[in-house]
C-alpha cells in the first residue's frame, strides 16, 4: 500500500487553530497546543457570557423599572403583583423600555393598577 503523507492537511488545520487565536497573548497564538488549549477555554467562556448576558439585561430592566416606579410611590415586587393579577401580559423588558422613552405612557400604567 501506498503511504500517504498528510502534511497539507495538518498544516490546514494548524493554520486554522492560529487564525482563531489570533489576537491572544504570547505563546497563545504562536504555538499550536497551546493556541488550541486557549481556544478550547474562550469558547467556553462565550458560551457562558451568552448565558450571563440574558441575566444581566434582565437584572436592568428590573432596575430601571423600580427606578421608574419610585418617583411614582410605588415598589417593583407591588408593581409586578398588580400586573399578574390583573392579566396584563407585558413583559419587563417592554415594561423599562416604557419607563424610559415613554415616562407619561408608564405613569398612567401605573394609575390604571393602582
Amino acid at each position: 500500500m501506498v503511504r500517504v503523507k498528510g502534511g497539507m492537511t495538518t498544516r490546514r488545520k494548524h493554520k486554522k487553530v492560529l487564525k482563531m487565536a489570533k489576537g491572544f497573548w504570547q505563546t497563545r497564538h504562536k504555538q499550536i497546543k497551546k493556541a488550541k488549549e486557549a481556544i478550547l477555554h474562550a469558547g467556553e467562556y462565550a458560551f457562558a457570557g451568552r448565558k450571563n448576558r440574558k441575566r444581566d439585561f434582565r437584572t436592568l430592566w428590573i432596575i430601571r423599572l423600580n427606578a421608574a416606579l419610585k418617583p411614582l410611590g410605588y415598589k417593583y415586587n407591588k408593581f409586578i403583583n398588580a400586573l399578574k393579577t390583573n392579566k396584563v401580559e407585558i413583559d419587563r423588558k417592554i415594561l423599562s423600555q416604557m419607563a424610559v422613552e415613554h415616562p407619561s405612557v408608564f405613569a398612567n400604567l401605573v394609575k390604571q393598577l393602582k
